[in-house]
């Protein structure tokens, strides 16, 4: 194999890992513009309805153009489907999450969205979308990194600890502590029960997603009609939760509006397709496998851009499922390579120096032209 071979296969084995990397720090800046957004008083409801219907309106003239040729037909079923994915995770786990985001920091909730792998790999176990043989080391690992991630995030939720005084937010300590007790510090178990729920429809979407995709192929125009769905939906839930409020449709030219464009572009559009595509292969637990990425970037904008400090707790929860997480990509890691081995050795072939039946059939008919 020549040099250029390697690399094209290295680049081409490497482009999952490079999109979900890239998707971490999309998420990341949803998480930071949408906490500023509500520190603004930006509504979680009408958030939800306005970025699906900005993702929908960009998104669907190239889903109708690029995918007309491979996109199958509406069925009762992949309705059914789509309807149930608009309402799990544009709506629901939408609305849980920021709810959730008000009583914390965006450190924190990203933290918190930590468990969603372990969701992912347990729907995916129960659905079968994931493979898991207790006797193999790299399936124990798995199980394994279920059970430390959720106790990491447990870690998160219910220690606090000594603040960490990063050099750019020292200065900052005694003008912030005291406005960001009342949510950072008295209500994280509020904040967490929110995120948490939210994190279950999460993961009920992507496990959906990955089954929809094997009869509706067309990720791009899934896309559109999971961000609409989501819209129409989350307008109903809307006009009942905010009845008589009309103030919060309004739009400026304010963080609230590159909060609705940003998300509904990054985090619902391009979020949703690039998943799709890469669960195809990779399955939805290796989707949400890079999730740490995401509260390190976080952490890390949200020192800068909010002034959000940092607790031991939190600190070590999240080394915790940090950890948790590694155990279950190596362990995803090893089962793919065994499937490979599997297949591989699955593929006949003819023992050296044994007749076969061709070769058999051949020397009968030159015996018997000989005879002849």
């Amino acid at each position: 194999m020549s040099t250029r071979e390697r690399l094209l296969k290295f680049v081409k084995e490497a482009q999952p890992y490079l999109a979900v990397i890239l998707l971490q720090f999309g998420y990341a800046g949803s998480a930071i513009i949408a906490k500023s957004a509500l520190n603004h008083g930006m509504s979680h409801f009408t958030f939800a309805v306005y970025r699906n219907a900005f993702a929908t309106l960009v998104f669907a003239p190239f889903a109708i153009v690029l995918e007309r040729k491979i996109r199958p037909n509406m069925t009762v079923s992949i309705f059914l489907k789509i309807m149930l994915l608009g309402l799990l995770e544009p709506v629901i786990d939408q609305n849980l999450y920021y709810t959730g985001l008000r009583y914390t920091t965006a450190t924190f909730a990203t933290a918190m969205c930590n468990v969603l792998p372990a969701l992912t790999f347990m729907l995916a176990w129960i659905l079968r979308l994931e493979k898991v043989n207790v006797r193999r080391l790299s399936s124990q690992a798995k199980i394994v990194g279920t059970t430390v991630t959720f106790g990491g995030a447990m870690i998160m939720t219910l220690i606090g600890g000594p603040t960490i005084g990063l050099p750019w937010t020292r200065h900052l300590l005694s003008t912030t502590t005291a406005t960001s007790a009342s949510l950072t510090e008295l209500q994280p178990i509020k904040g967490a029960l929110f995120i948490a729920a939210g994190c279950i429809c999460w993961a009920c979407f992507y496990n959906l997603q990955a089954i929809t995709l094997k009869t509706y192929p067309a990720a791009l125009s899934l896309t559109c009609l999971i961000c609409s769905a989501g819209a129409v939906q989350g307008t109903a839930l809307t006009l009942v939760a905010e009845r008589g409020n009309t103030s919060i449709w309004s739009i400026h030219l304010d963080t609230k509006l590159l909060s609705y464009v940003y998300s509904g572009m990054v985090t619902s559009g391009v979020g949703y397709y690039v998943s799709g595509l890469i669960m195809k292969d990779k399955g939805p637990v290796f989707v949400t496998a890079f999730n740490p990425l995401n509260m390190v970037i976080v952490a890390i904008l949200g020192s800068f851009i909010l002034s959000e400090q940092l607790n031991l707790g939190r600190v070590l929860g999240g080394a915790i499922i940090v950890i948790g997480l590694y155990l279950v990509i190596w362990g995803k890691s090893k089962d793919q390579k065994l499937s490979k081995y599997s297949s591989t050795d699955d593929v006949e072939v003819e023992p050296v120096g044994k007749e076969t039946s061709t070769t058999k059939s051949l020397n009968q008919t030159k015996a018997g032209d000989e005879a002849v």
